[in-house]
């Protein structure tokens, strides 16, 4: 799979030429590669160019060709490189730490180029931390994201909750002790440099009890801009809960008729408004199922350069954008589609939390000015759920303004208020115990004496959070948090 997407510029190429919450930044990257690839020019500076100007790797593969294959025989004139997480020293600290409401520059790379694969790991992390940690790409020197998404909805984990498995465009494996890799395959292109942070809006550190973020970002250079033809990389996350009811919502067992009209689609639920010329690549669709009953009764509707009734793209169902059939009660994995979370909670189908993914590599959703994204929630919009979505696409800049990402606690996924009151000790206990804890297992320093103490109370309550039990969660941390000396605690 890894090797499938170094040549994938069919994905990326356009039909026609085109005609803070975070208080500092943690700068982990090297320096720019300055003397590695010629300065480069605007993107609209090929116009002239004879075609052995233009990097090889963008020639590979014309619009529509469904197979990348053929691009791994080409012999290309460009150069691999990887921005990483790796310790400078030579030592084996390969990981970048992210503090409370921090920011980490991952990649910051200078000229023209492409990101193939983008990777990251971490050691037990907080689950929390998928929906507190912003991902943010920057292409060309822009001054505004072309990628906003919370880190772990990104790399298609659904309201904190990890299901591992392989698809075309994403994957999430296993590691040892319940460990994940993630990583994501979308080809990344630029002209005129790539800036790629992680923003921790958390008051804990990022990463777990480690604290520690791994990562590769693979790369090619090129040594002239790419032609006009090419895309930029977009990633954008919506969230609405709950959905408003055009109609009056049915019990959550009535699924028959007489059904109520929807004739313009203007109360679904909006993955994707953007302007411009593009096409969209993938969709993550998250649905908590709150409401019950089947919630898939809703259709898409792609509006298209301007379409008002009918859509150029009318759906028949929720699960047919994703593969399925019918109601889909069972969680499976494919190379371009799948429901990757089904919760069916409390034995119930398709109730509670539910995940799923399009990859439109063979047929990528194309717009010429303008694209309005949507999908019913239940028929007619009648289902009050939680709809959460990433919508992945390729399109000529500047790019329409996204909505404002809402607030980190306006991202969390549905839970106990209990649940929230223990995770706040928990995030204060984590500013003491990982600085201890990393100078301990990284650079040899003896354990406070406290630490033992308190680590057992924080098992302890690691436990109860686990199993549900966050009042006694709550106790245990307290017992945690009375242990710590005053001098070791860090000014929040």
């Amino acid at each position: 799979m890894r090797c499938f997407v170094r040549s994938m510029l069919s994905l990326v190429l356009l039909v026609l030429p085109a005609g803070g919450a975070c208080r500092g930044e943690v700068a982990h990257d090297t320096p720019p590669d300055a003397g590695d690839a010629a300065p480069a020019p605007s993107i609209h500076s090929n116009r002239d160019k004879p075609a052995h100007d233009i990097p090889q790797a963008a020639l590979d593969s014309p619009p529509g060709q469904p197979s990348p294959l053929p691009g791994l025989v080409r012999v290309k004139d460009a150069k691999s490189k990887r921005a990483s997480s790796w310790d400078q020293r030579g030592r084996n600290t390969d990981c970048i730490t992210i503090g409370p409401r921090e920011t980490a520059l991952l990649a910051n790379i200078e000229g023209a180029g492409m990101i193939t694969s983008f990777y990251i790991t971490t050691i037990d992390p907080d689950p929390l931390d998928y929906r507190d940690a912003v991902l943010r790409m920057y292409w060309d020197g822009e001054k505004t994201p072309s990628v906003e998404v919370p880190l772990g909805d990104f790399f298609c984990i659904s309201n904190c909750i990890v299901r591992r498995f392989s698809s075309y465009m994403m994957a999430i494996q296993l590691g040892q002790g319940g460990n994940n890799g993630l990583t994501c395959y979308f080809p990344m292109p630029f002209s005129n440099g790539a800036r790629i942070e992680v923003c921790n809006e958390s008051n804990g550190y990022f990463g777990g009890r480690f604290g520690g973020l791994w990562y590769h970002i693979n790369y090619e250079q090129y040594g002239a801009p790419l032609p006009d033809d090419v895309g930029r990389f977009h990633a954008q996350w919506r969230r609405e809960n709950p959905t408003t009811p055009s109609v009056r919502p049915k019990s959550p067992h009535d699924n028959q008729g007489p059904f109520e009209a929807n004739p313009d689609g203007k109360g679904n639920y909006v993955i994707l408004e953007a302007e411009g010329k593009g096409h969209v690549a993938g969709l993550f669709l998250q649905v908590d199922n709150t409401f019950g009953g089947w919630w898939g009764e809703g259709d898409d509707m792609i509006f298209i350069d301007g379409d008002t009734w009918p859509p150029s793209m009318p759906g028949t169902g929720s699960e047919e954008i994703f593969g399925g059939g019918a109601g889909p009660d069972t969680e499976y994995a494919g190379l371009y589609s799948g429901f990757l979370l089904v919760e069916n909670k409390r034995g119930i189908p398709t109730f509670g939390k539910n995940a799923m993914y399009r990859w439109y590599v063979q047929d990528p959703i194309r717009f010429a000015k303008s694209i309005r994204m949507t999908v019913e929630h239940g028929h007619a919009n009648d289902k009050p759920n939680d709809y959460t979505s990433v919508v992945y696409w390729y399109q000529t800049e500047p790019h329409a303004p996204f909505p404002p990402l809402p607030r980190r606690r306006e991202r969390h996924p549905d839970r106990p208020a209990a649940f929230y009151k223990a995770h706040d000790k928990l995030e204060e206990l984590s500013t003491v115990l990982v600085p201890a804890f990393r100078d301990y297992v990284f650079e040899g320093v003896s354990m406070p004496h406290w630490r033992r103490s308190v680590q057992s109370n924080a098992s302890r309550a690691q436990g109860y959070m686990e199993s549900g039990q966050y009042e006694e969660a709550a106790k245990a941390l307290d017992q945690a948090l009375a242990l710590i000396p005053a001098s070791a605690k860090t000014p929040r």
